[in-house]
């Protein structure tokens, strides 16, 4: 689906169904109580949102995994796979799973780190130990109450922040900011305070962090480009490649996990070509285009940038970790 734009601000039509935000919110809540917690035998961190998608959990995921690699351990990575049709436990296999099976998301980290789709997250939790995991990243799942967490960061877009701050469908929010932030050990916050989101934050410690384009948007830099992309905000990807130099001749969004079609993805390269200009997208999008069409696309990766690696570090030092 795409974040419609009432979502960013408090107009009529939020408040017009504000009144629905309490069932929504109240649903939220009764699962987190209802459930029966898991414990697994190794540590949990989450990475999740207050608001519905677009946040940047999946590269604060990759960063984590990366980070704890390096500092020796055994980190399996733990998704729903949303978008896709497994319910696991599963391990991802890139070689003989697509996104229609395990989600563009659980694609993206199993190239970084042992994978697993759990719609249950606790059989999940539960296979990752079994297969030799000693700490577990779980991508997304800060409102499922089902797993214990020992270390539960919130992704929040400083551009965007909580949009309107109202719970779904009058706001962006699975559940009121302040709610949630009262469960967090800790904001990650992804590139500058645009918006003032820091006043919701209290007392947590902040991580701050940016996404740094790879060396294809720099390729890109003074050529014409049609961007295409089916993410959460699509208007962050357009944006980023504006700021790295590309001439957008036009630019198209998807719903967030759009399953593209050939016709689609043959349609756009049409157009690009009788533009001259080139075609880009995002790596989230790309997992989901046919194959065979992927390497006429321009796909742009993003890192994820820490700024303050020491409270780092003493967040990691509460489930073990010592990062070097």
């Amino acid at each position: 689906m795409h974040a419609p734009d009432f979502w960013h601000r408090d107009g009529w039509l939020a408040r017009a169904l504000s009144p629905l935000s309490p069932v929504y919110g109240w649903a939220v809540r009764r699962h987190l109580e209802d459930a029966e917690e898991f414990r697994p035998a190794i540590p949990v961190i989450c990475v999740g949102n207050i608001i519905a998608g677009g946040a940047g959990k999946t590269p604060v995921v990759v960063a984590l995994a990366r980070l704890l690699k390096t500092a020796g351990r055994q980190v399996h990575l733990l998704t729903r796979g949303y978008g896709g049709t497994e319910v696991g436990p599963r391990a991802v296999d890139l070689d003989r799973h697509d996104a229609a099976r395990v989600g563009d998301e659980a694609l993206l980290l199993a190239s970084e780190a042992p994978t697993w789709v759990a719609r249950w997250r606790p059989d999940g939790a539960a296979a990752t130990t079994a297969m030799g995991a000693d700490i577990i990243v779980m991508d997304d799942g800060f409102q499922n109450g089902s797993l214990s967490k020992d270390l539960s960061l919130v992704v929040v877009d400083g551009s965007y922040g909580f949009g309107n701050g109202r719970v779904m469908p009058a706001g962006p929010c699975r559940e009121s900011p302040a709610h949630g932030l009262r469960r967090a050990d800790a904001v990650v916050l992804m590139g500058e305070d645009s918006c003032d989101v820091s006043r919701y934050f209290g007392d947590l410690p902040v991580l701050h962090a940016h996404l740094r384009p790879g060396p294809e948007a720099e390729a890109l830099h003074g050529r014409e480009v049609i961007a295409f992309a089916g993410i959460g905000r699509p208007g962050k990807f357009f944006a980023t490649l504006d700021s790295c130099g590309a001439s957008l001749v036009a630019t198209q969004d998807f719903p967030d996990h759009h399953p593209y079609s050939r016709a689609e993805i043959e349609e756009l390269l049409a157009e690009a070509e009788a533009a001259g200009a080139l075609l880009a997208t995002t790596a989230k999008d790309a997992v989901r285009i046919p194959a065979d069409l992927r390497r006429h696309v321009t796909v742009v990766t993003v890192a994820l940038e820490w700024s303050d690696h020491s409270l780092l570090a003493r967040l990691l030092d509460r489930v073990g970790v010592v990062v070097p």
